[in-house]
Formats: structure tokens, C-alpha cells, sequence
């Protein structure tokens, strides 16, 4: 039996068919094909702020990109670029530091690696073109920025990119303080790309997009893991 690896998911209004503008809980197609190539079991899971007992079920978690994370979970006042989506924020953390605690496989993309660094006590910068002076990052609306990143040698990350270091970035915020995270990977700027938790057995942030390439590498490690044995 394949792995089963739980996505969190986006709640948004969405249009299909004779449907318009319905609250719906979804992902980009990119991260379930993502995980059913690097030999998972795909699952939504909708933000559910009661209780973290879906990981009964699963065997690793990814954090799905999104919206901005409320600055008050950083100490910080809310910038004039932020926005955010608070039941995100409750659900995912709650799962998170569950999945945490079970030492889970977790997979943290963009958003998910941001989530990652406040659970872990870090903070973040609300707006990069105000830290970096430049976009980057994100070049404009649904443009990725391809930059070529590195990586700390010897790093899990770094043993999983192997050669081809290229990054498909989409983000205006960033890592300010890992916490207690390590830092395994920076852009050309200098920013954090990539953040592990060397403490358990598969805990990996990465402010780039994956899932958009079907990176079997990153995926892959992740259900290779999962396929380990129960956390």
C-alpha cells in the first residue's frame, strides 16, 4: 500500500461548471501529482482547527504554499503587502506541531517553510523588496523567479539536489530567524532557501516550488520516508 501523504489545502471561492464563486478547499493539481509520482497516496485535508487526529491516518505531511502568515505569531505588527488567512494559520500549525511531536515526514513548500520557521520560533520579512531592494523573488503575478540557489555540503537537501541547484521561486516574504531550524540552502542573495530539522528524522522547508516541476527528488524522499515505518 502506497503511503499516504496529506497536503493542506487552500479555502478560496472557485468556478467550475454552472458554479461560481463557491468556498472551496483546494490545491494546485501540481503537489497531489507531485506525491503520485514520488510513489505517495494523495489527501486533501480542509483547515480543521479541532483536534490534529487525521495524522491517525497519514504518513507524512506536506505544507502547501499560500497566503501570508499573521504577523502576531512572529511579534510583529501586520505590513502594509501582508494578507492573510487566519484559519490557516490555527489548522496548520496545530497539525504541524503534531506531526512534529509524532517525528512524521513533513515537507514545508514556500508558505509551508515560512509556517515551519514560526513553529519554530523564527520570524520572518513581511515584504523582501523593502530587505533585498529588488522582486526577484517574484517577478509578478503568476511569474516563478528561476535563480540558482546553494546549498550546505552534506546537507539533506544538498544530497537531494545534487547538481542541478535551479529554484522556481514565488514569494514576497522570506526567512528573517530560523529559530531553531538550520538553514541548508540560500538564493544568490543570500536569503534562506531551504531549512531542516536535524533534530528528526524528515523535516524539510523550501521556499521554492517543487511541485510545479513534479520534483520526484524532494517527493520522493518525502514517501521514502513516510515508507520507513510508522512515526
Amino acid at each position: 500500500m502506497r503511503p499516504i501523504i496529506g497536503i493542506t489545502s487552500y479555502v478560496l471561492p472557485a468556478t467550475w461548471g454552472v458554479w461560481a464563486d463557491l468556498p472551496s478547499a483546494l490545491v494546485p493539481h501540481d503537489y497531489a501529482e507531485a506525491v503520485r509520482l514520488g510513489g505517495g497516496r494523495a489527501v486533501l485535508l480542509p483547515p480543521d482547527d479541532l483536534d490534529a487526529d487525521v495524522l491517525e491516518r497519514l504518513d507524512g505531511l506536506v505544507l502547501a504554499g499560500g497566503p501570508d502568515l499573521e504577523p502576531s505569531l512572529y511579534g510583529q505588527e501586520t505590513g502594509r503587502y501582508t494578507v492573510t488567512h487566519p484559519e490557516r494559520d490555527t489548522a496548520e500549525l496545530l497539525l504541524l506541531r503534531a506531526a512534529l511531536d509524532r517525528d512524521m515526514p513533513v515537507l514545508a513548500v514556500c508558505r509551508g517553510m515560512q509556517l515551519l520557521t514560526v513553529a519554530a520560533g523564527g520570524a520572518l520579512h513581511q515584504h523582501l523588496p523593502d530587505v533585498l531592494g529588488h522582486e526577484k523573488h517574484r517577478p509578478g503575478p503568476g511569474v516563478y523567479g528561476s535563480q540558482s540557489a546553494g546549498f550546505a555540503p552534506g546537507s539533506r537537501i544538498a544530497t537531494l539536489m545534487g547538481d542541478d541547484t535551479t529554484i522556481n521561486c514565488f514569494h514576497h516574504q522570506g526567512v528573517a530567524d530560523p529559530g531553531s531550524l538550520t538553514v541548508t540552502g540560500w538564493a544568490e542573495d543570500g536569503l534562506p532557501e531551504a531549512v531542516e530539522d536535524t533534530r528528526r528524522r524528515f523535516v524539510l522547508g523550501v521556499q521554492w516550488h517543487p511541485e510545479v516541476s513534479r520534483d520526484r527528488r524532494l517527493f520522493g524522499a518525502l514517501v521514502a520516508a513516510a515508507t520507513e515505518g510508522d512515526p
